[in-house]
């Protein structure tokens, strides 16, 4: 008897042999064929998604478990490894209280905004964005008609971010906190009918418990954030361990639930594209290897994501006790897959090798052939996971990923 999707994927993070390279494929909006949809309540699940969504993104059409159970069976059906995504919430002081409201473009403001504003025990914090005025494209998210505390709509589009200054992150620790009874709750229950299914499927389970430095941009935008990293230090320090405690609670309460075999933390917007080495060691790297150091306590595998700057934040990652690095990409990050393989062989394992916002989105057949046979060769055969980076998209065509599969399997 083969090993299960699970097994396969442990081994490949603890490199270890493995019977074949595991092929995982995450879906953002990803446009199913025909044959591999299914329809509930009158819906048809045309659009693939994640539970790992749902606390940081509206999507354009319905999307719970039970979806992702029947992605898990679609993908596994055709020789594919996936992964159930938990996102552990975080809770909320019961004596704030918010309003939302939304206003029209002004002369003096050629644009419409979303806004939010919170009552704490400490003050009042405002939370305001720009209102995107044209419709996303089918399959894409959208964005919400409220502001969310954490939601990519809110960084490139905020007008008043709701960590602007010192004085807000007192209000701020009302806002943000620990898992509460509530949702400690609805967690153990949505746990028990993750653990059954994944138990009986064999299929890994992740815990999207950590958000570390992404939660600062979400919370202050770009600019401020990287600012405020230099120039105001201690105030950015505060506020880096302030969503660490939230992360290292929520972390607590996935480890302590059980049921999961990983535990993920962001770091999209925590690679060089914002942050050099100096100011990642300083800020972020304490907090993730303590996070790393839990994790491990805990008997579990602990993993990070970053597209680029790999082979400048490598080391770092290994030091910090990262298991798994989701992804290498040799397209955005414009790296050699061997060097990539040569720099972190026996430190941890990697996640990618196909890049999806180019080779699978707009390459030939022929193309992705190879640019997948080259990443089996270069990145494997052992700690290893090949994954399109960082994920399948609307507009990924079912044709390329088709053919990714196909040379996969060349290579059992």
């Amino acid at each position: 008897m083969g090993l299960s999707s699970r097994e396969r994927m442990l081994l490949a993070i603890a490199g270890e042999p493995v019977d074949h390279v595991p092929l995982y494929c995450w879906a953002f909006g990803f446009q199913a064929p025909p044959q591999l949809r299914w329809a509930r309540n009158g819906v048809e699940r045309r659009f693939w998604y994640t539970m790992r969504l749902e606390h940081i993104h509206t999507l354009p059409q319905p999307w719970d478990l039970e979806d992702d159970f029947r992605r898990v069976q679609a993908w596994l059906s055709l020789g594919l490894d996936d992964v159930l995504d938990v996102s552990v919430p975080w809770g909320i002081d019961s004596r704030v209280r918010w309003r939302d409201w939304q206003e029209d473009a002004t002369p003096e403001r050629p644009y419409g905004v979303v806004a939010r504003e919170y009552e704490t025990p400490a003050g009042s914090l405002l939370h305001v964005v720009r209102r995107d005025e044209q419709p996303a494209p089918p399959g894409w998210v959208v964005q919400p008609a409220v502001v969310p505390l954490f939601e990519d709509y809110n960084i490139p589009r905020g007008v008043r971010h709701i960590l602007s200054e010192p004085q807000d992150l007192e209000k701020l620790r009302f806002v943000l906190q620990p898992p509460g009874s509530a949702e400690t709750a609805a967690y153990r229950e949505r746990m028990e009918t993750v653990r059954r299914f994944a138990q009986e499927s064999g299929v890994l389970v992740q815990a999207w418990s950590a958000f570390g430095i992404d939660g600062i941009i979400w919370l202050m935008g770009v600019e401020r954030a990287v600012l405020a990293a230099v120039e105001e230090p201690e105030f950015f320090a505060e506020a880096v361990s302030l969503v660490s405690e939230v992360d290292r609670a929520r972390t607590v309460l996935a480890l302590e639930v059980g049921g999961i075999d990983l535990v993920v933390q962001r770091g999209w917007y925590s690679s060089t594209d914002f942050w050099s080495p100096a100011l990642f060691r300083r800020f972020a790297l304490p907090h993730l290897r303590a996070l790393a150091e839990l994790v491990h306590q805990a008997g579990r595998r602990f993993a990070y994501v970053m597209t680029t700057g790999f082979l400048a934040m490598a080391d770092m990652l290994a030091e910090a006790g990262v298991d798994l690095l989701y992804f290498v990409d040799p397209v955005q990050d414009q790296l050699d897959l061997r060097t990539a393989k040569e720099k972190v062989a026996g430190r941890f394992a990697v996640a990618g090798g196909v890049n999806s916002g180019i080779t699978l989105a707009s390459g030939s057949q022929a193309e992705v052939q190879e640019a997948t046979l080259h990443a089996v060769e270069a990145l494997g055969p052992t700690g290893f996971i090949l994954a399109p980076v960082d994920a399948l998209f609307p507009d990924t065509p079912w044709e390329n990923v088709r053919a990714m599969i196909d040379a996969w399997k060349e290579t059992w």
